[in-house]
């Protein structure tokens, strides 16, 4: 696109995918890209993220890999176990399985750490917290956004970047809601030396009993620190639950001691607990000058670990298909012929879950979008 260099662009939401899609559409020769966030600063949330191949490489061909790297850490493989940590079900070798050889490692990083790397490459003048969307109008060629502070943006090309609870999703594609999952998830990051011996090398293990709860560890070796991860089922579908020592103990009755030490342990107050939700898919992310992308698009379950992997892959496929096209509209629609089915089946698949029985077949592969 010739005029790439001066398309007016602003992103919605802060998050890795909007943070992405900034750094991805600057690589490409977009100079007027504008980020805007709600919350007032970002800050340390959240757990632990793995970044499989194909999206370090996005990192790599946009010159960032070093920032990623400095606050990440090499993983060789997933390894799934029983609860009992006595067998191990299966493993998935991250390099050759996406045919990266030995070049890019899945890398480990806590999600804090992610997004200050990913905005800390970006010019702070393009950044602007404090900016909470309250209504998006579609003009055809550009779109008008405002905010709740007052202040209103036009722009060639807005994309929505805001969650799975999206404002831009909900007001001119899909007011559908978020779908629950009959899931809790309960996340923390607690230093290596109080996780009982239970990390013992670089690489995530994930604890799988025959009741589907899943203890997921993921170490983030360069802070000392270990993600601890349990998702379990429940009909409560409250966006925070309460939660006690005692009951997470109480959900992982045949699991390897070291992980029930733990949550005998923790901190209860430094631990997220939160209902699990995805979306449907959708039949449209795209109009003229306005599109979808990351959770807004699609947002998936946790249990192929491809949310933040799918919104990266997303930032680079968006910003091909606008140096690749003769217009942001058909753009936006070459980038929703690459990246929807992956995406779609994604979710599907997502979905499904997996048990001690499924768990080799856990993590099919998939070419990622390029």
């Amino acid at each position: 696109m010739q005029n790439l260099k001066d398309l007016k662009i602003a992103i919605i939401g802060g998050g890795y995918g909007g943070a992405a899609a900034a750094i991805a559409l600057r690589s490409a020769g977009a100079e007027n890209v504008h980020v805007y966030e709600q919350a007032p600063a970002f800050g340390q949330v959240g757990a632990g993220i793995g970044l499989r191949p194909a999206t370090v490489e996005l990192f790599r061909e946009w010159g960032i890999f070093d920032e990623i790297a400095a606050v990440s850490a090499p993983s060789e493989y997933l390894e799934i176990v029983t609860a009992d940590g006595g067998q191990v079900l299966a493993r998935e070798e991250w390099p050759m399985l996406h045919g990266f050889a030995q070049t890019n490692h899945t890398r480990i990083i806590h999600r804090g750490d992610f997004i200050e790397a990913l905005f800390g490459v970006l010019p702070p003048e393009f950044v602007h917290t404090g900016h909470k969307m309250t209504g998006i109008k579609d003009n055809g060629d550009t779109a008008t956004v405002t905010f709740e502070n007052g202040s209103t943006v036009t722009a060639d090309l807005v994309i929505g970047a805001d969650g799975i609870r999206s404002l831009v999703r909900q007001q001119l594609f899909s007011d559908k809601e978020p779908v629950f999952a009959g899931e809790h998830a309960y996340r923390t990051v607690i230093s290596i030396d109080d996780a009982f011996g239970l990390v013992t090398d670089d690489n995530p293990r994930f604890y799988v009993a025959q009741t589907g709860t899943i203890a997921y560890n993921l170490p983030l070796r360069h802070r000392n620190q270990v993600s601890y991860d349990i998702t379990a089922a429940s009909d409560d579908d409250s966006w925070a639950p309460v939660i006690t020592n005692d009951y997470l103990v109480s959900l992982l009755e045949g699991f390897d001691e070291r992980i029930v030490n733990v949550a005998r342990t923790l901190d209860i107050s430094q631990v997220t607990s939160r209902s699990v939700y995805d979306i449907d898919p959708i039949d449209c992310w795209h109009s003229d000058s306005v599109t979808l992308m990351g959770d807004s698009a699609h947002a998936m379950l946790h249990h192929q670990g491809q949310g933040a992997n799918s919104a990266i892959q997303d930032a680079g496929a968006l910003a091909d298909a606008l140096v690749a096209a003769d217009s942001v509209k058909d753009a936006l629609e070459q980038f929703q012929a690459t990246r929807k089915p992956l995406t779609d089946e994604l979710q599907r698949l997502s979905r499904l879950g997996w048990t001690p029985e499924s768990a080799e077949n856990a993590f099919p592969e998939h070419t990622p979008a390029t």
